[in-house]
């Protein structure tokens, strides 16, 4: 390792060490010469101010009442940390539909200074990692800053909302509760007040968005947990019912490594299938992901979902059987 890394490991070693650091393995976590060792020491120690004691069995430690309050000056960051900061560029730069990329300019920028600072002003090869967005949808700019700044001053929030199922517009007024990015795409959770109920919006169905000067309800965070987390996807309400689900042995080998719900059970079966139980509010929104693994997925349980899943494929076929 560099030296910029030495100095941040030793420093992360003495500063959470319980007792003094024998020489023999600091130079063996470092991989250094003893020389370099106790050059890097002194640097540490006279450069940058750390609270460096030395015991005189060759090991050294930071001072108790000190090591608590010191910290390297500025940022210091790994190899390792710098590559993950480096996809979080990446996700930063290719997530969002654009949205986020005038709030996120600056710190995109930060965080090129120091890839290019601990790379000695080699250019790090960003391009290698990639992050596909899938079935993104255009957010308003202006709308998802509305409701961002909501959900963090815990104001409410007035604006249009278009559903998506009927096109209907309507009016609302919320408190905001939490912002959630799911599959690619925004939304919003927030107790409606003209429903008195708690609701997830799409933020690209937001239209007209003002934080007005209410204080938001906060609702508490288990019944946001149960109404909101409880049952499949986004579309939230408590659990209707448990789905069961059975996937041929090729399908298999992705849906037992996939995560659905937090409280999914799947076993695979004797004869190489996987099933998957989970419980589900909105049946939609489960048949169109069970249904993306076509004759590969079958819905057993309960009868009326099986049902549905009849009807929504009777349908697929009959628009080629014209």
């Amino acid at each position: 390792m560099d030296r910029h890394e030495r100095i941040l490991a030793l420093h992360r070693t003495l500063a959470h060490a319980r007792y003094p650091v024998p020489v023999a393995r600091l130079m063996d976590e470092l991989g250094c010469s003893r020389a370099t060792l106790y050059r890097d020491i002194a640097y540490l120690r006279d450069q940058l101010m750390a609270p460096v004691v030395s015991e005189g069995d060759g090991a050294f430690h930071y001072d108790k009442d000190e090591a608590g309050r010191f910290e390297l000056p500025g940022l210091w960051l790994s190899s390792d940390e710098l590559h993950a900061l480096m996809a979080a560029h990446q996700l930063l730069d290719r997530t969002g539909g654009g949205v986020l990329s005038n709030a996120l300019g600056p710190l995109r920028s930060r965080i090129e200074q120091l890839l290019a600072q601990q790379a000695g002003g080699k250019r790090w090869p960003v391009e290698r990692v990639r992050v596909i967005a899938r079935g993104v949808r255009r957010l308003d700019e202006t709308a998802f800053r509305m409701v961002a700044t909501a959900v963090l001053d815990r104001k409410r929030l007035g604006f249009e909302y278009r559903a998506r199922s009927t096109d209907a517009v309507t009016r609302r007024v919320v408190s905001p509760q939490r912002l959630t990015h799911y599959r690619d795409n925004w939304y919003l959770d927030a107790w409606d007040h003209g429903r008195e109920a708690l609701r997830s919006f799409a933020v690209d169905r937001v239209a007209g968005a003002r934080v007005l000067d209410e204080p938001s309800d906060d609702r508490p965070e288990g019944e946001l947990d149960q109404h909101l987390a409880s049952s499949y996807g986004i579309f939230s309400g408590a659990p209707k019912a448990w789905a069961t689900l059975r996937f041929s042995p090729k399908a298999a080998r992705w849906v037992a490594d996939e995560h659905w719900h937090s409280k999914q059970e799947g076993r695979l079966l004797p004869d190489g299938r996987y099933e998957l139980r989970l419980p589900y509010s909105n049946a939609r929104e489960l048949l169109m992901d069970v249904l993306a693994y076509g004759a590969d997925a079958e819905v057993v349980e309960p009868p009326a979902l099986r049902e549905q899943a009849r009807t929504m494929l009777q349908l697929a076929l009959g628009a080629y059987e014209r």
